[in-house]
């Protein structure tokens, strides 16, 4: 028995040297600029944009192929700050800029199908089939993927109430103004 748990040590070992050494001259180079762009983005990975994630959406945007604009959730601050990074000039007279919000299920409309479950990004809907679902605060990214989905429209996307957990200081107005 010593002999077998020796020898599956040894070979975890060996395989596993094998696999570090592999993964440092094996590994790819990611665009720094890439990297920083999807820190930048919310992460949550809801769709709105066009791509699958915001990885994707990152590389989009240090490639060129996508518009600073593309991240709905993020608003204009995210705009400004892509925009800024990248070094571009970015028109947001059209972007309408919401605030934060979350989502919010109407119990009495909500006939429990599910469909908000499938599509929420963070599993921020908690409910089961013919039950009454509701969102999770604290999960919601305000995304909005969940309200086309719902065929009785009793999802609708809410402002986010300012407590001390969402109070942000208001920038100070310039003096030329």
């Amino acid at each position: 028995m010593l002999i077998a748990v020796g020898s599956l040590a040894v070979m975890g070992l060996a395989l596993g040297g094998l696999l570090g050494t592999a993964a440092r001259y094996l590994a790819v180079e990611e665009n720094p600029v890439e990297g920083q762009l999807k820190e930048m983005l919310p992460g949550s990975q809801c769709g709105q944009c066009g791509y699958v994630g915001c990885g994707q959406a990152a590389a989009a945007l240090a490639t060129g192929q996508a518009p600073v604009t593309l991240c709905p959730p993020g608003g204009k601050a995210l705009a400004e700050a892509l925009a800024a990074r990248l070094g571009v000039k970015v028109d947001l007279s059209a972007l309408t800029d919401t605030g934060p919000q979350l989502a919010l299920v109407a119990e009495e409309i909500c006939i429990g199908c599910c469909r908000c479950l499938k599509t929420c990004p963070t599993d921020a809907i908690v409910g089961a089939a013919k039950q009454i679902h509701n969102v999770i605060r604290e999960a919601c990214t305000g995304c909005g993927a969940c309200i086309d989905n719902c065929p009785t429209e009793a999802m609708s996307m809410v402002p986010v109430a300012v407590s001390l957990q969402h109070w942000i200081w208001p920038k100070p107005a310039s003096a030329t103004a």
